[in-house]
Protein backbone atom coordinates (compact mmCIF):
# COMPACT_ATOMS: atom_id res chain seq x y z
CA UNK A 1 0.00 0.00 0.00
CA UNK A 2 1.30 3.38 -0.77
CA UNK A 3 2.25 5.53 2.32
CA UNK A 4 0.90 9.02 2.43
CA UNK A 5 3.32 11.37 3.72
CA UNK A 6 1.97 13.63 6.79
CA UNK A 7 3.10 17.16 7.18
CA UNK A 8 1.51 18.43 10.80
CA UNK A 9 2.40 21.87 9.94
CA UNK A 10 -0.24 21.91 6.39
CA UNK A 11 -2.56 19.76 8.17
CA UNK A 12 -3.36 22.22 11.23
CA UNK A 13 -3.23 25.06 9.26
CA UNK A 14 -4.65 24.53 5.72
CA UNK A 15 -7.23 21.38 6.63
CA UNK A 16 -8.73 22.43 9.86
CA UNK A 17 -11.99 21.16 8.58
CA UNK A 18 -10.77 17.50 9.21
CA UNK A 19 -11.12 18.09 13.01
CA UNK A 20 -14.03 20.91 12.60
CA UNK A 21 -15.95 18.46 11.00
CA UNK A 22 -15.53 16.11 14.11
CA UNK A 23 -16.15 18.48 16.70
CA UNK A 24 -20.09 16.99 15.48
CA UNK A 25 -19.15 13.32 16.16
CA UNK A 26 -17.98 14.01 20.04
CA UNK A 27 -22.15 15.01 20.43
CA UNK A 28 -22.60 11.04 18.86
CA UNK A 29 -19.72 9.97 21.66
CA UNK A 30 -21.13 11.92 24.61
CA UNK A 31 -18.21 11.31 26.98
CA UNK A 32 -18.79 11.31 30.40
CA UNK A 33 -16.71 12.27 33.08
CA UNK A 34 -14.69 10.24 34.40
CA UNK A 35 -14.67 7.59 31.48
CA UNK A 36 -11.65 5.98 29.66
CA UNK A 37 -11.70 6.83 25.77
CA UNK A 38 -9.28 6.34 23.24
CA UNK A 39 -8.53 8.92 20.46
CA UNK A 40 -7.63 6.76 17.21
CA UNK A 41 -5.89 8.45 15.09
CA UNK A 42 -5.85 11.71 16.97
CA UNK A 43 -3.92 13.69 14.18
CA UNK A 44 -2.51 16.90 15.92
CA UNK A 45 -5.43 16.73 18.86
CA UNK A 46 -8.14 19.34 18.95
CA UNK A 47 -10.82 16.84 19.27
CA UNK A 48 -8.73 14.89 22.19
CA UNK A 49 -8.83 18.48 23.75
CA UNK A 50 -12.56 18.37 23.14
CA UNK A 51 -12.94 14.85 24.63
CA UNK A 52 -10.74 15.78 27.58
CA UNK A 53 -13.37 18.98 28.01
CA UNK A 54 -15.94 16.89 29.16
CA UNK A 55 -14.05 14.99 32.11
CA UNK A 56 -13.11 12.10 30.41
CA UNK A 57 -9.48 10.41 30.95
CA UNK A 58 -8.70 10.47 27.42
CA UNK A 59 -5.24 9.33 25.30
CA UNK A 60 -4.80 10.21 21.30
CA UNK A 61 -3.04 7.76 19.33
CA UNK A 62 -1.77 8.22 15.53
CA UNK A 63 0.93 5.98 13.62
CA UNK A 64 2.50 9.57 12.31
CA UNK A 65 4.90 10.71 14.48
CA UNK A 66 4.72 14.22 13.48
CA UNK A 67 1.35 14.16 14.46
CA UNK A 68 1.58 13.12 17.90
CA UNK A 69 5.09 16.01 18.08
CA UNK A 70 2.30 18.65 17.64
CA UNK A 71 -0.22 17.12 19.65
CA UNK A 72 2.01 17.02 22.24
CA UNK A 73 3.43 21.30 21.78
CA UNK A 74 -0.46 21.97 21.66
CA UNK A 75 -1.53 19.98 24.27
CA UNK A 76 0.69 19.12 26.65
CA UNK A 77 -1.23 18.37 29.64
CA UNK A 78 -2.57 15.69 27.72
CA UNK A 79 -1.08 11.79 27.24
CA UNK A 80 -0.23 11.17 23.33
CA UNK A 81 1.53 8.21 21.83
CA UNK A 82 3.04 6.99 18.20
CA UNK A 83 0.67 3.81 17.98
CA UNK A 84 -0.42 1.43 15.09
CA UNK A 85 -4.42 1.29 14.28
CA UNK A 86 -3.84 -2.05 13.56
CA UNK A 87 -1.86 -3.65 16.75
CA UNK A 88 -2.04 -1.10 19.61
CA UNK A 89 -2.64 -2.65 23.08
CA UNK A 90 -3.20 -1.17 26.10
CA UNK A 91 -3.41 -3.07 29.92
CA UNK A 92 -6.26 -0.80 30.71
CA UNK A 93 -9.55 -1.28 28.87
CA UNK A 94 -11.71 1.62 27.25
CA UNK A 95 -15.05 2.75 27.64
CA UNK A 96 -14.98 4.26 24.42
CA UNK A 97 -13.15 4.63 21.20
CA UNK A 98 -13.43 7.41 19.34
CA UNK A 99 -12.16 8.20 15.51
CA UNK A 100 -12.76 11.08 13.02
CA UNK A 101 -11.67 10.75 9.45
CA UNK A 102 -9.03 8.04 10.28
CA UNK A 103 -10.20 4.11 9.14
CA UNK A 104 -10.57 5.43 5.55
CA UNK A 105 -6.70 5.34 5.58
CA UNK A 106 -6.48 1.70 6.35
CA UNK A 107 -7.02 -0.91 4.03
CA UNK A 108 -7.00 -4.01 6.87
CA UNK A 109 -9.97 -3.00 8.10
CA UNK A 110 -10.49 -6.05 9.69
CA UNK A 111 -7.85 -6.29 12.28
CA UNK A 112 -8.30 -2.70 13.14
CA UNK A 113 -12.23 -3.81 14.04
CA UNK A 114 -10.00 -6.17 15.84
CA UNK A 115 -7.91 -3.93 18.13
CA UNK A 116 -10.80 -1.77 18.51
CA UNK A 117 -12.61 -4.62 19.99
CA UNK A 118 -10.36 -6.27 22.37
CA UNK A 119 -9.53 -3.03 23.56
CA UNK A 120 -13.31 -1.97 25.25
CA UNK A 121 -14.83 -2.95 28.08
CA UNK A 122 -17.80 -4.74 27.97
CA UNK A 123 -20.47 -2.79 26.93
CA UNK A 124 -17.92 -0.04 25.41
CA UNK A 125 -18.91 1.47 22.98
CA UNK A 126 -17.25 2.28 19.46
CA UNK A 127 -17.90 5.86 17.37
CA UNK A 128 -16.49 6.84 14.21
CA UNK A 129 -16.37 8.74 11.18
CA UNK A 130 -14.68 7.90 7.72
CA UNK A 131 -14.62 7.94 4.40
CA UNK A 132 -17.66 6.08 2.87
CA UNK A 133 -18.26 4.73 -0.87
CA UNK A 134 -18.30 6.98 -3.49
CA UNK A 135 -15.75 9.17 -1.07
CA UNK A 136 -13.74 11.74 -3.75
CA UNK A 137 -14.66 9.56 -6.61
CA UNK A 138 -14.85 12.33 -8.95
CA UNK A 139 -11.58 13.77 -7.70
CA UNK A 140 -9.88 9.90 -7.97
CA UNK A 141 -11.54 9.76 -11.48
CA UNK A 142 -9.97 13.54 -12.47
CA UNK A 143 -6.21 12.16 -10.74
CA UNK A 144 -6.41 8.97 -13.01
CA UNK A 145 -7.24 10.74 -16.14
CA UNK A 146 -4.77 13.07 -15.72
CA UNK A 147 -1.77 11.02 -15.09
CA UNK A 148 -2.81 8.83 -18.03
CA UNK A 149 -3.11 12.14 -19.88
CA UNK A 150 0.65 12.73 -19.54
CA UNK A 151 1.64 9.36 -20.19
CA UNK A 152 1.89 7.08 -16.68
CA UNK A 153 -0.27 4.34 -15.66
CA UNK A 154 -2.30 4.92 -12.73
CA UNK A 155 -1.57 2.14 -10.51
CA UNK A 156 -3.92 0.95 -7.85
CA UNK A 157 -1.56 0.63 -5.27
CA UNK A 158 -1.30 4.78 -5.65
CA UNK A 159 -4.81 5.19 -4.10
CA UNK A 160 -4.05 4.92 -0.53
CA UNK A 161 -7.75 4.72 0.87
CA UNK A 162 -10.77 2.22 1.92
CA UNK A 163 -14.23 3.47 1.18
CA UNK A 164 -16.72 0.57 2.50
CA UNK A 165 -20.54 0.52 1.90
CA UNK A 166 -22.30 0.39 4.95
CA UNK A 167 -23.15 -3.19 4.50
CA UNK A 168 -19.66 -3.79 4.15
CA UNK A 169 -18.50 -2.12 7.21
CA UNK A 170 -21.22 -3.23 9.05
CA UNK A 171 -21.41 -6.92 8.81
CA UNK A 172 -17.58 -6.45 9.50
CA UNK A 173 -18.34 -5.00 12.65
CA UNK A 174 -20.94 -7.95 13.48
CA UNK A 175 -18.47 -10.16 12.66
CA UNK A 176 -16.06 -9.39 15.09
CA UNK A 177 -19.06 -9.20 17.75
CA UNK A 178 -20.01 -5.65 17.83
CA UNK A 179 -23.98 -4.91 17.96
CA UNK A 180 -24.31 -2.18 15.38
CA UNK A 181 -26.69 0.68 16.90
CA UNK A 182 -26.06 3.24 14.33
CA UNK A 183 -24.75 3.58 10.90
CA UNK A 184 -25.50 5.95 8.28
CA UNK A 185 -23.95 7.17 4.84
CA UNK A 186 -24.02 10.98 3.80
CA UNK A 187 -22.77 13.40 1.51
CA UNK A 188 -20.83 16.41 2.61
CA UNK A 189 -20.07 18.65 -0.02
CA UNK A 190 -16.87 20.32 1.66
CA UNK A 191 -15.29 23.76 1.25
CA UNK A 192 -11.26 23.45 0.90
CA UNK A 193 -9.38 25.90 2.17
CA UNK A 194 -6.94 28.26 0.15
CA UNK A 195 -9.31 29.79 -2.46
CA UNK A 196 -8.29 29.13 -5.78
CA UNK A 197 -5.01 26.95 -4.75
CA UNK A 198 -7.93 24.57 -2.62
CA UNK A 199 -7.28 21.19 -4.74
CA UNK A 200 -3.88 21.29 -5.68
CA UNK A 201 -3.38 21.88 -1.53
CA UNK A 202 -6.15 19.55 -0.73
CA UNK A 203 -4.10 16.80 -3.21
CA UNK A 204 -0.63 17.39 -1.94
CA UNK A 205 -2.11 16.88 1.68
CA UNK A 206 -4.06 13.93 1.31
CA UNK A 207 -3.56 12.23 -2.52
CA UNK A 208 -0.13 13.05 -2.91
CA UNK A 209 1.01 9.16 -3.14
CA UNK A 210 -0.72 9.60 -6.59
CA UNK A 211 2.10 11.77 -7.48
CA UNK A 212 4.76 9.64 -6.15
CA UNK A 213 5.76 8.25 -9.60
CA UNK A 214 5.89 11.61 -11.07
CA UNK A 215 8.27 13.82 -11.69
CA UNK A 216 7.84 17.06 -10.12
CA UNK A 217 8.09 18.77 -13.38
CA UNK A 218 5.26 17.18 -14.53
CA UNK A 219 3.18 17.20 -11.76
CA UNK A 220 2.16 20.89 -12.28
CA UNK A 221 0.43 19.61 -16.03
CA UNK A 222 -1.73 17.06 -13.56
CA UNK A 223 -2.69 19.71 -11.59
CA UNK A 224 -3.83 21.76 -14.19
CA UNK A 225 -5.76 18.98 -16.00
CA UNK A 226 -7.49 17.84 -12.45
CA UNK A 227 -8.69 21.64 -12.18
CA UNK A 228 -9.66 21.47 -15.86
CA UNK A 229 -11.93 18.42 -15.17
CA UNK A 230 -13.21 19.28 -11.67
CA UNK A 231 -13.91 22.74 -12.34
CA UNK A 232 -17.23 22.74 -13.50
CA UNK A 233 -18.31 20.36 -10.67
CA UNK A 234 -16.55 20.94 -7.77
CA UNK A 235 -15.59 24.88 -8.23
CA UNK A 236 -17.51 27.85 -7.44
CA UNK A 237 -17.61 31.34 -6.07
CA UNK A 238 -13.78 31.42 -6.48
CA UNK A 239 -13.28 28.35 -4.08
CA UNK A 240 -12.75 24.46 -4.69
CA UNK A 241 -14.82 21.78 -2.96
CA UNK A 242 -14.33 18.17 -2.61
CA UNK A 243 -16.96 15.49 -2.91
CA UNK A 244 -16.95 13.82 0.35
CA UNK A 245 -19.16 11.06 1.33
CA UNK A 246 -19.21 9.77 4.88
CA UNK A 247 -20.07 6.89 7.36
CA UNK A 248 -20.86 7.40 10.79
CA UNK A 249 -20.73 4.49 13.21
CA UNK A 250 -22.08 3.79 16.80
CA UNK A 251 -21.33 0.13 17.54
CA UNK A 252 -21.60 -1.91 20.83
CA UNK A 253 -19.19 -4.72 22.61
CA UNK A 254 -21.41 -7.02 23.86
Amino acid sequence: MSENQWDATLYQSNHAFVWQYGEGLIDFLSPKKGERILDLGCGTGQLTQKIADAGAEVIGIDSAKAMIEQAQKNYPNLQFAVADAKTFQFEQPFDAVFSNAVLHWIKEAEQVVKCVYQSLLPGGRFVAEFGGKGNVRAIVDALNSAIEAIGFVPQQEMNPWYFPSIGEYASLLEKQGFSVAYATLFDRLTTLEGESEGMKNWIKMFGNSFLSDIPSAQQVDVFREVEHQLQPKLYRDGRWFADYKRIRVIAMKE
